[in-house]
């Protein structure tokens, strides 16, 4: 039997039952694999039962690991603090004035690298949350009394409207203290328990983050290099929100500018603010879109244009206008894969021999979650690891798995890893483009083509990451 006194349990895996699940079925969470779920429970439990109700609830297998009922109480405690009648939970309780909460809340965000800070309200209690490499890691709790005065000092340096919490508001913060200076963006959103608010923490430095920095190979970055210099074109950076398309763009501006090239961007929202660019915020209420700023803009004698992103077919026609007559485009879109921005500009009502004509090069990218070398473990590699059904591209003697210790706040990861898919249109995939073959080129090209897929499983066959993380690139 195995028994444990004091469980340290991953962030992300106390947050993946309820406080009210926990304490109804007696069970922490233990590990959370492919297909499986697994719980701690006390040396009392009538297990067989127990897993027939939470395998219908969860909808995946569910196994157990039994353990002193002591321990299991204190865990409860520990992790579940909602359903605990006033006991105390992990998080660190507010103390102090909020004149000196707020700053310290902000400098440690800021020292660990977290990119937001969210400040929300529940029914018993309000808490903060950090984005640490893209998860959510709750790090305070306040007194929901206390909640609404925190939300007024935040509310007052954002020079927001304090008697308005009906509609959603935007400011911006200039932080100043021991750790630097650097802009806060701040939205405010109305929820039915109060305000709940969001601080993006826009951390100078990383609009000067160079290409060389950003996680491409030698011949990748050979490939990049070579579209961006061309005369005229588009490069499209596609990835879902958070997977660092910004900073690519921002990379590669820096780049480019120079007292020669006269350089406009349309930007939802503007994050860092670049010497010798001129920038443009995007203010649809008013009328200004991307389309209608990059039609002004081609008044404007530009030599490089960068639009925030292509989101319809007005857009895609004007960036494609500017391609044509000379100008280098940068923009991003929301798609899966290198290939898929073709399909959606074509979905959008672009023909192919205009996109197979200006479209330099398409790029997809991803950040990967990287374990923390303070506390992955290596183990032998089982058959059980992968779900039904899937192939692993090579097989494996051992894998590394994630642990957690106070280096990453136990959620086992520390820092992230862009992943990148190059596509180069030269002659041949301009014909690809134009005759709609591209789903036969990426079946018979791919060894030719390194699909995101191939750059997450070769970060899991290194030890870097985890089955958890790639395994969403082979489904």
């Amino acid at each position: 039997m195995d028994v444990k006194t004091n469980l340290q349990i991953a962030t992300e895996l106390v947050q993946s039952i309820s406080a009210e699940q926990a304490w109804h079925y007696e069970i922490i969470p233990a590990g959370n694999s492919i297909g499986n779920i697994e719980f701690y429970c006390s040396e009392s439990a009538d297990t067989e039962e127990l897993q027939a109700e939470l395998e219908i609830l969860f909808g995946c297998s569910i196994t157990f690991q039994k353990i002193e009922e002591e321990s299991l109480k204190n865990a409860l405690v520990r992790y579940y603090p909602k359903a605990t009648k006033g006991r105390q939970s992990s998080a660190k309780q507010f103390t102090g004035t909020y004149d000196d909460f707020l700053p310290k809340v902000i400098s440690e965000a800021y020292g660990i690298g977290a990119s937001d800070i969210h400040i929300e309200i529940y029914e018993e209690t309000a808490r903060i949350r950090f984005r640490v490499d893209g998860k959510l890691v709750e790090r305070y709790r306040v007194a929901s009394e206390e909640y609404p005065a925190l939300v007024n000092k935040i509310k007052i340096q954002a020079n927001l409207d304090i008697a308005e919490k009906r509609l959603p508001q935007d400011g911006r913060i200039f932080f100043k203290g021991n750790i630097g200076e650097f802009d806060i963006r701040v939205s405010s959103l109305p929820t039915m328990n109060g305000e709940k608010v969001v601080l993006r923490l826009l951390n100078k430095d990383a609009g000067k983050v160079s290409l060389d920095q950003l996680g491409f190979s030698e011949e990748q970055l050979e490939t990049y290099l070579k579209a961006i210099k061309r005369p005229n074109g588009i490069v499209l950076i596609s990835g879902p929100t958070g997977s660092g398309k910004t900073t690519t763009l921002y990379a590669t501006l820096q780049l480019l500018n120079n007292n020669e090239s006269n350089i406009l961007t349309i930007e939802d929202p503007i994050e860092y603010t670049l010497e010798g660019i001129n920038q443009v915020q995007l203010k649809e209420d008013i009328g200004l879109t991307f389309s209608s700023a990059l039609r002004t803009f081609l008044r404007q004698d530009p030599d490089i244009i960068m639009l925030g992103e292509i989101r319809d077919k007005e857009t895609a026609q004007m960036a494609i206008r500017a391609a044509l007559t000379g100008h280098l485009v940068f923009s991003t879109i929301h798609t899966n894969s290198a290939w898929g921005t073709i399909s959606r500009l074509t979905d959008m009502g672009v023909p192919p021999y205009l996109l197979a004509g200006t479209i330099n090069l398409t790029m997809a990218q991803r950040l990967i979650r990287l374990l923390c070398p303070h506390c992955k473990a290596e183990i032998d590699t089982k058959d059980s690891l992968y779900p039904p059904g899937f192939v692993p591209p090579n097989n494996l003697q051992k894998h590394s798995t994630p642990t957690g210790c106070e280096h990453c706040y136990y959620t086992g990861y520390s820092g992230r890893k862009a992943i990148y898919e190059l596509i180069p249109i030269d002659d041949d995939m301009a014909r690809v483009i134009r005759d709609n073959e591209q789903e036969q080129v990426i079946a018979e090209d791919s060894a030719n083509i390194k699909l995101l897929k191939n750059a997450a499983w070769e970060l899991f066959s290194s030890g870097q990451t985890s089955i958890e993380e790639v395994y969403p690139f082979f489904v």
